[in-house]
């Protein structure tokens, strides 16, 4: 189905300014064969030099023609007579379009050419010293948290709960947690990265002790005997509460505490039963199955995206949040070490030059194939207008440079025949 060209050709005033173009072109042509043929019939019949002139005018006439049909033949019939191999464009549209697509996938889209001029391109350092720029950190800044504010909107709690439900809670499933929370927590002991929590959980702890003494005997005295003397009841809390600080202390500041290594020892063996003790295995695996059972899972991770995608929004949002800003330093930060380092942007140049070789390679059949088929759904005759009206404007230099050879060479021929016996 043919389509036609106005339907993609969106800018009428430049269409209108090549219009006028063309005719002001044609009409130079026109005025330099309509000269000719004027100072032809003007020195017919005169001898002497005048000759020279009558050949030049009769031969700028026939180049003027000869050339006129040429250009004409092109895009339309000449005069309207269906001379053969005429009207090139309309008729011959589609192999034309072939050839065009072949010409770039053989000039243009060649793996050598494509590597040297992403090389030479250098793209790494134009990279570098564009983001040097504050403004331009700014503007990439700002596209990013707008594309992240806009696709954090479009997602509903009804796709966090079908990702949870449909994706995350049946791999859980299948997945034995067992050995995976075996090997993690066997990792963590050996690799002592669990000493920080410690100490962090003591810290808390004998602050909170220190802090809330009243609240500590306060629970310790419900539970005593309800025939206890209350004197006895308040000295024995307090006694607690005093012994408590002090064992919570003397564990926060010795590292090799015996309650520490008794604790060690414990997460050592519940991350060996973890692995291979078939018991502990199966626990593990009821008490995974009764949590993602629970209703409140569910809830508990739409609760936690909204909240996320909330503190996300009002920091992509705020010019001057967080997130923003440290977009702003990663960037600046990349920018200075990219400028600095040669090596670094070698090897991204040839990175970027290996991507579009793969692009190319890939898809570059497809990429040209565009030409072939954009072209084969153009109308003939509308084609023909549209490309002349791009391309005629520069083809009547063709008519006019043939008048004026045609002339020099009609008198260099006139001069030849006068000197011949």
């Amino acid at each position: 189905m043919s389509v036609p060209l106005s339907l993609i050709t969106p800018d009428p005033a430049a269409d209108e300014q090549r219009r006028r173009g063309l005719r002001r072109m044609r009409s130079v042509a026109g005025a330099l064969l309509l000269a000719a043929a004027a100072v032809y019939l003007a020195t017919r019949d005169l001898d002497g030099w005048w000759g020279y002139v009558n050949a030049g005018a009769e031969a700028s006439m026939v180049g003027a023609i000869a050339d006129w049909f040429a250009v004409t033949a092109l895009f339309r019939h000449p005069l309207g007579l269906p001379v053969p191999h005429t009207a090139l464009v309309p008729k011959r549209k589609d192999e034309l379009g072939r050839g065009l697509e072949e010409f770039v996938g053989e000039n243009f889209l060649q793996e050598s050419i494509i590597r040297d001029r992403a090389l030479s391109a250098e793209i790494s350092a134009r990279v570098a010293t564009w983001l040097a720029e504050p403004a331009n950190r700014r503007r990439v800044v700002d596209e990013v948290a707008e594309v992240a504010a806009i696709g954090l909107d479009k997602i509903t709690d009804e796709h966090v709960t079908d990702l949870v439900t449909e994706a995350l809670v049946p791999r859980f499933r299948e997945e034995p947690v067992a050995p995976l929370l075996g090997g993690l927590l066997a990792e963590t002991v050996r690799d002592d990265l669990h000493h920080g929590l410690v100490d962090l959980t003591l810290t808390e702890l004998l602050r909170w002790l220190e802090h809330n003494p009243e609240t500590f005997t306060e629970v310790l005295a419900e539970r005593a005997p309800w025939w206890a003397p209350e004197r006895l009841n308040t000295a024995v809390t307090t006694r607690l509460h005093t012994e408590a600080v002090r064992w919570v202390r003397e564990i926060r500041a010795d590292p090799r505490h015996h309650a520490r290594a008794a604790f060690d020892s414990m997460l050592a063996q519940l991350a060996d039963d973890l692995l291979h003790d078939a018991d502990t295995q199966a626990r593990a695996e009821r008490l995974k199955e009764r949590v993602l059972d629970h209703p409140a899972v569910l809830d508990s991770a739409v609760s936690l995206w909204n909240a996320l995608r909330r503190a996300l929004l009002g920091s992509l949002r705020d010019p001057e949040g967080a997130v923003r800003l440290r977009l702003e330093r990663e960037l600046g930060a990349f920018a200075t070490r990219l400028a600095g380092d040669a090596e670094l942007r070698d090897r991204l140049d040839r990175t970027a030059a290996d991507l579009a070789v793969f692009a190319v390679d890939r898809y570059g059949a497809e990429v040209t194939a565009v030409i072939t088929h954009t072209i084969e759904r153009w109308d003939g005759r509308e084609a023909a207008r549209r490309i002349e009206l791009h391309v005629g404007r520069d083809l009547q230099f063709i008519r006019i440079n043939g008048t004026i050879v045609g002339g020099l060479v009609g008198v260099a021929i006139h001069a030849v025949s006068q000197l011949l016996p």
